[in-house]
C-alpha cells in the first residue's frame, strides 16, 4: 500500500511530464498574449474581471488574488491596461473604497481573440495535459473521500519539502 512518504521514478516522470506539459501551455499563452500587444499578466488580469462580470464585479484585492500578486502590484497592473484603454475602474456604491473593475469594449475584443485561440490550443494540446495529469494523481495515495481538503497554495506548501536538520550535540 502506498502512502503519503511513497515517491518513485514513475512518480518523478509522471511530475516531470505534468509540469512540462503546463509549461509548454504556458509558454504558448504568454507568446500569444504579446502577439496581441500585451503582456500575459494583463491577459490573466483581463480573464479575472471578465470572469467576475456575471456576477459581483471584480475588485483590485480579487485580481491581486486571482494573479497571486501584491495588491500595490494589481494596482499598478490595473493602471497600465487603463491607460491602454482595456479596463476601467469605478468606485463601489456600498464601499466608496473598493475599486470595481470592468473591460472596455477593446478589452473585451481582445480577451475574445485571446480566449478563442487557447480554446483551440487546448482542443489540440489538452490531451497530453490531461493525461500527465491522470498518471501523476493516478498514483497518489488514496484520501478520504468524505474529506474535501480546501487550502491556498502558498511559499509554505512549496517548503514542505524539508530540508535535513542540522544535528546538535548535546555535550
Amino acid at each position: 500500500m502506498r502512502t503519503d512518504r511513497d515517491v518513485d521514478g514513475f512518480d518523478y516522470l509522471a511530475l516531470a511530464e505534468f509540469r512540462y506539459q503546463i509549461r509548454r501551455f504556458l509558454r504558448f499563452s504568454e507568446e500569444a498574449a504579446r502577439v496581441a500587444g500585451i503582456e500575459p499578466q494583463q491577459h490573466q488580469l483581463l480573464l479575472a474581471v471578465k470572469a467576475r462580470s456575471g456576477t459581483v464585479p471584480a475588485s483590485i484585492g480579487d485580481v491581486a488574488e486571482r494573479l497571486q500578486i501584491q495588491h500595490h502590484s494589481a494596482v499598478e497592473l490595473v493602471d497600465r491596461l487603463s491607460e491602454q484603454g482595456l479596463v476601467q475602474r469605478r468606485r463601489g456604491t456600498t464601499d466608496r473604497r473598493r475599486v470595481l473593475l470592468s473591460l472596455t469594449a477593446k478589452g473585451e475584443r481582445i480577451l475574445r481573440d485571446l480566449s478563442l485561440h487557447h480554446r483551440k490550443e487546448l482542443q489540440a494540446s489538452g490531451p497530453e495535459l490531461i493525461a500527465a495529469l491522470r498518471r501523476l494523481i493516478g498514483r497518489a495515495p488514496a484520501r478520504d473521500e468524505g474529506a474535501i481538503e480546501t487550502r491556498k497554495p502558498t511559499v509554505a506548501a512549496a517548503s514542505a519539502v524539508r530540508k535535513p536538520r542540522a544535528r546538535v550535540r548535546k555535550t
